[in-house]
């Protein structure tokens, strides 16, 4: 068997899943914000000895560049008259009843966008051809700005493309870095095409750096990167596409969860993902929810990811007091440096140190023993800060726990209620290594009566990118009415997308003998602005009249529809793993000891259990705790858990 390795690297710890022959093996290491490539070679070596055979790799090097605004020193250049687009954008607002909105961080000095004088109409009939002296023009301009990265974007270019080609070929001989949007986003709406690739230009000299650097310690052509539409890409197609790897760890998380909600029996679950620094949550109704709307602090992506919500809460998220003297949480982070005050070097207090001041985590299993926590610094901090507010420690600690519940459970909303469905009609999926340190408490708020935690929780984005697919997607503009086109029409307009599909398929070593192609339409009601995307399969009308009325309340079948899109996507299928089945037993769950937790203010005498100790078919009432190497997992008085066959627990809520 092939010896695979899945790295996600977090803001606190890099979490590592090796597959082999052995089966499944994970660990975790510290994360190293100042290089991440020291940490992911790190673990890599201390988890295998020999060489890897293939390393899947979800980086957050890409969002952070983004988020810290770190990333190259880029130009913009487009069509004559549209230099401002950037920074015009469009006239929603995040915060409708602001008189001042916050300024929009354009992520390239006005200075450096640049306009060429050109003309391409709606329907690709070029008004003003592109010249050769107007392209040496805006080279010159280009040097003289010493740029090391281009985003070009012209006026309809989805339509008619040359006029990006040529300009994209001069800069590449000039010896910049291109990202065009013809190539990236062949779609119309051009504040939402500029933005995506600008975003790209801007942490795509970022991303390739840091892949070349990790690539001098592995060997060559195993290194692959995990994407935010669910699949993964080969490093050299993540190293010129960075923007589609901005949702890299969580898609694994969202890929994982789904395969082994599957595997305990359950189809439609809302996977909660809290790390160190954020929570990532999604709901998965069966399937993986991909979108081509999405935003990263600010600046539009119109590229398919998966409907993803993040919050920056997490156990690393510092308890602070604002000016009207309300305890928040978040969404700064004290990250893996210091850290949580318990972990021996911060001076803030965390999410992690309330937990542990609660008594909700075992400081002896953390980390698997290898990091030792400091109980008594963690009360020292919460002290000087529980007299300013006038509280008990253990009064704050749970103030801690209840704001950051109550950040999450606003995400948990935002991805159920506000998308149309019930979270009553789901379990939740909890992973991540504070994840089972919430669960229970969070599904009690939103009146869910099951909640699942993996075996592998604290590490299971890394073991979702195992999970994960070879994928790679394609669009083009359309913009006709559905009534105008016939459906062997569209066939044909599909094959072309479809034969690049095959040949990239093939380039990436999967057979093309049976790809896996799905074809969908971007679909909307004449006169609206936006679209639902809908399968390409007989009765697509009635499928998007379907969706609108879940999504929206309401639909109208006699109203003509337009097709805005065509999307296409090719998945390489990889072989999975095979989650063992273990057979059930009658035995009885022994707890090591008993300790002290605080619940609702109430101090219970509260069992702890060892998570690999635990077989299938062992159950414990709360209140519990659940203790492993990468997560721990609280069972509240009122609810009760199992070990199903794949070593998930099953935790239900006892009627009250």
């Amino acid at each position: 068997m092939r010896k695979r390795i899945a790295v996600d690297t977090g803001g606190t710890f890099t979490d590592f899943v090796l597959l082999d022959e052995r089966g499944f093996r994970v660990h975790k290491v510290p994360s190293t914000p100042d290089d991440p490539s020291r940490a992911v070679v790190s673990g890599i070596r201390e988890l295998l000895q020999t060489q890897a055979q293939e390393v899947i790799h979800g980086s957050t090097v890409a969002t952070n560049a983004l988020l810290e605004r770190k990333g190259a020193r880029i130009a913009f250049v487009t069509t004559a008259g549209f230099e401002d687009i950037l920074y015009i954008g469009r006239q929603a607002r995040a915060q409708l009843y602001r008189l001042f909105g916050e300024t929009r961080r354009a992520l390239v000095e006005s200075r450096l966008s640049f306009g060429v004088r050109e003309r391409v109409a709606a329907d690709g009939q070029v008004i003003e051809p592109l010249t050769d002296s107007e392209i040496c023009r805006v080279v010159e301009q280009l040097r003289a700005a010493k740029v090391e990265a281009v985003a070009i974007c012209l006026l309809h270019s989805y339509a008619f493309p040359e006029h990006e080609q040529r300009l994209a070929r001069a800069f590449a001989r000039a010896q910049f870095q291109v990202a065009a949007s013809h190539d990236l986003l062949p779609e119309y709406r051009e504040y939402e095409r500029a933005s995506t690739t600008v975003v790209n230009a801007y942490v795509a000299p970022v991303m390739s750096k840091y892949l070349t650097r990790l690539e001098q310690h592995l060997p060559a052509d195993v290194l692959r990167v995990m994407q935010s539409a669910g699949g993964f890409l080969s490093a050299a197609e993540a190293a010129r596409e960075a923007v589609r790897t901005l949702l890299s760890g969580p898609a694994g998380g969202a890929v994982g969860a789904l395969h082994l909600a599957r595997e305990s029996g359950f189809d439609r679950v809302i996977g909660f993902d809290m790390g160190g620094t954020s929570t990532d949550v999604t709901l998965l109704d069966g399937a993986l929810p991909l979108t081509s709307e999405s935003a990263v602090d600010g600046c539009p992506i119109r590229l398919a990811s998966l409907d993803i919500h993040t919050v920056g809460a997490g156990g690393g998220s510092i308890a602070w007091v604002d000016d009207g003297g309300a305890l928040r949480v978040g969404p700064q982070s004290a990250g893996a440096v210091p850290g949580p005050a318990c972990y021996g070097s911060g001076d803030e207090l965390t999410v992690t140190d309330a937990n542990l001041l609660l008594g909700r985590i075992a400081p002896e299993f953390f980390l698997g023993g290898r990091m030792k926590l400091d109980l008594n610094r963690a009360r020292r901090v919460a002290q000087v800060a529980s007299a300013n507010l006038q509280l008990s420690v253990e009064e704050l600690a749970q103030g801690i726990v209840r704001v950051a519940n109550s950040n999450i459970e606003r995400a948990l909303r935002v991805v159920s209620v506000q998308r149309g469905y019930d979270p009553r009609d789901f379990a939740l999926l909890a992973f991540g290594g504070a994840g089972g340190l919430h669960a229970c408490e969070l599904a009690g708020s939103l009146d869910i009566r099951t909640v699942l935690i993996p075996e592998h929780a604290g590490v299971l984005s890394a073991l979702g990118m195992l999970l994960a697919d070879y994928t790679k997607q394609y669009s083009r503009a359309l913009l006709r009415r559905l009534d105008s086109i016939a459906e062997d029409e569209l066939d044909g307009l599909f094959e072309p997308m479809m034969r690049a599909a095959r040949d990239d398929l093939h380039a990436g070593g999967f057979s093309d003998n049976s790809p896996d192609l799905q074809r969908s339409l971007d679909m909307r009601y004449i006169g609206q602005s936006y679209e639902i995307t809908v399968p390409f399969a007989p009765g697509y009308r009635v499928s998007f009249d379907d969706m609108h009325q879940r999504r929206y309340g309401y639909h109208d079948t006699k109203r003509p529809c337009e097709i805005v899109n065509l999307r296409l996507i090719a998945t390489g299928r990889v072989e999975r793993p095979q989650l063992v089945r273990r057979p059930v037993t009658n035995q009885i769950a022994t707890p090591l000891r008993m300790t002290e937790t605080v619940f609702k203010g109430i101090v219970h005498s509260t069992a702890l259990f060892a998570l690999d100790t635990l077989l299938p078919g062992m159950s414990g009432a709360g209140p519990a705790i659940v203790a492993g190497a990468q997560s721990t997992v609280v069972v509240p008085p009122e609810w009760q858990f199992t070990v199903d066959p794949i070593g998930t627990l099953v935790l239900t809520s006892r009627p009250q």
